[in-house]
C-alpha cells in the first residue's frame, strides 16, 4: 500500500481537528462538554495565571464557546475529573486513576514534586494532618495559615502546604474540589473507596503503551518524538511500538511536505480521503492559551505551524520582546499572530496590550474579521463590555479603530 501524501496545510487541519479546533462549535455548550472535551484531549493542563481567563478554562473555552466556568469546578466536584501530574499538574478523566496510580506508589520518581526528605523529617505533623482530615473531612493549605486559639499545637506549625503536596503526589489524599481555585484535598481511600491497587493497579510499562496511545490520539498526526511529552514520559523506544500499532490498525505512515514520515491515528483515517485532496477545511479563530496543547511543546509548534513562541511571564520584564502573558491567535488552521492582553475586572474592559502578526502574514478581510470575532467573544465570555486596543499592526487600526463597545449577544 503506497504511503498517503499530504501538503503540511492538511496535516495542521488533522492535527487541529484531533484536538477540536478545526470548526467551530455548531450548537450551544452543555456541561457534558467538559468531560468530552478533556477526554478528547487526553488532559488539561492547569496554570493559576489570572491576567484573563486561568487557562484550563481558556483552553475549554477555545474549543466550546462560551460556557461558564463553573462547570468544570462543578466536573471535579462531582468527580468526573481528577487531578495529578500528567503533562504537567493537569485535570484528567477520573476513569484515568488506573493510568496514572504506578506514579503515586513511586513518589520519589517525580523529581522536585516529591522530598522524601521532607516527609521523613515531619513524619509525625503529616500524621497528625491525615488524622485531622479523616475526623474532620477535606481541608486546604490555607486553613492552616494561622494559629487557632485553643487549638492542638500542630495547628501553630504553617509548611501545611508542602505536607499537602507531597501527600498529593504520593497519592495518599486527591484534589476533590477547588474553591477560588485553591484545591481542597481530602483521603484517596475516601474518594476511592473501591479501588484495590492489588487487584486493580496497572504496571507502568502497560499504563505508558496506554499514555503513548492516548498521546497518539489527541495529536492525530504525529512525529514519534512528539509522543513521550504529551505525558512526560522517559525515553522510550518507539519503531517496534509503531510497528505494532501499524500491525494492529492503529496508526499508519503519512508524508507530509517539508516534514517527512508522520504517523497519522486511526480516528482520523475517515479525514485522510479529503486530506489527500487538501480539501480539509479549517473555519475556527480563537485565543489560545499558552498552555494549549496545540502549543505547550514549542519544537512542535515551530515544527508543524512555523510558531516560534516561548512564554515571556518568568522573563524579566525588559527582556520581554512580546509581552507577560501572550496568548497565540488561530485563524483557519494557522497560528496568525500573537497578543499579550489583561481583562480588567472591575471596568468590564479587555485590554490588548499589544497584537503582532507572524512574518509573512497578510491581514485580509477574512482575518481581520476572524481575529475580531475571536476577540470579541473571548473578552465578552470573560464578562468585558468594551475592547481597549493599545500597540497593533496598522492594517487592523484601520479597521478596529481604538477599540470596540461588546453589543449583548444572545445565545
Amino acid at each position: 500500500m503506497s504511503v498517503p501524501q499530504l501538503t503540511l496545510r492538511a496535516a495542521r487541519h488533522l492535527h487541529l481537528a484531533a484536538q477540536g479546533l478545526l470548526a467551530k462549535p455548531r450548537r450551544r455548550s452543555k456541561p457534558a462538554d467538559i468531560i468530552a472535551t478533556i477526554s478528547r484531549m487526553s488532559l488539561l493542563q492547569i496554570d493559576t495565571i489570572n491576567i484573563v481567563a486561568r487557562s484550563p478554562y481558556l483552553v475549554l473555552f477555545s474549543r466550546i464557546g462560551n460556557f461558564p466556568q463553573s462547570w468544570l469546578d462543578d466536573a471535579l466536584l462531582k468527580g468526573d475529573l481528577m487531578e495529578y501530574w500528567a503533562h504537567e499538574a493537569c485535570f484528567l478523566p477520573r476513569e484515568d486513576f488506573s493510568l496514572i496510580r504506578h506514579r503515586m506508589l513511586n513518589p520519589e520518581k517525580m523529581g522536585w514534586k516529591y522530598r522524601p526528605e521532607w516527609m521523613v523529617e515531619n513524619a509525625e505533623e503529616i500524621e497528625k494532618l491525615l488524622v485531622h482530615i479523616e475526623n474532620n473531612g477535606p481541608v486546604r493549605s490555607v486553613d492552616f495559615e494561622h494559629p487557632r486559639k485553643g487549638a492542638s499545637g500542630w495547628w501553630e506549625w504553617k509548611p501545611h502546604k508542602k505536607h499537602l503536596e507531597g501527600l498529593f503526589t504520593a497519592g495518599k489524599v486527591m484534589v476533590v474540589e477547588r474553591r477560588n481555585f485553591q484545591r481542597v484535598y481530602d483521603l484517596t481511600s475516601r474518594v476511592m473507596p473501591h479501588w484495590n491497587d492489588d487487584l486493580h493497579l496497572i504496571q507502568q510499562a502497560d499504563a505508558e503503551q496506554q499514555m503513548l496511545e492516548n498521546s497518539a490520539r489527541s495529536l492525530g498526526i504525529f512525529r514519534p518524538e512528539w509522543l513521550a511529552d504529551y505525558y512526560r514520559l522517559k525515553s522510550i523506544p518507539l519503531k517496534p511500538l509503531l510497528s505494532k500499532w501499524q500491525e494492529n490498525g492503529i496508526a499508519i505512515p503519512v508524508d507530509v511536505e517539508g516534514i517527512g514520515e508522520m504517523w497519522l491515528h486511526r480516528d482520523l483515517w475517515p479525514l485522510l480521503e479529503n486530506a489527500e485532496k487538501n480539501t480539509l477545511r479549517a473555519t475556527h479563530s480563537a485565543v489560545l492559551s499558552p498552555f494549549d496543547p496545540v502549543v505547550w511543546d514549542r519544537k512542535r509548534a515551530e515544527v508543524l505551524f512555523n510558531f516560534s513562541y516561548r512564554l515571556e511571564c518568568y522573563t524579566p520584564a525588559i527582556k520581554r520582546k512580546f509581552g507577560y502573558f501572550v496568548l497565540p491567535l488561530l485563524h483557519q488552521g494557522a497560528l496568525v499572530g500573537r497578543m499579550d492582553a489583561k481583562m480588567h475586572r472591575k471596568s468590564d474592559e479587555l485590554e490588548i496590550i499589544s497584537l503582532y502578526l507572524e512574518e509573512g502574514v497578510k491581514p485580509g478581510i477574512s482575518l481581520i474579521n476572524g481575529l475580531h470575532t475571536a476577540i470579541t467573544e473571548f473578552a465578552y465570555w470573560q464578562g468585558a463590555k468594551q475592547i481597549r486596543l493599545g500597540n497593533i499592526p496598522a492594517a487592523l487600526a484601520a479597521s478596529w479603530g481604538e477599540g470596540w463597545e461588546i453589543s449583548p449577544m444572545h445565545e
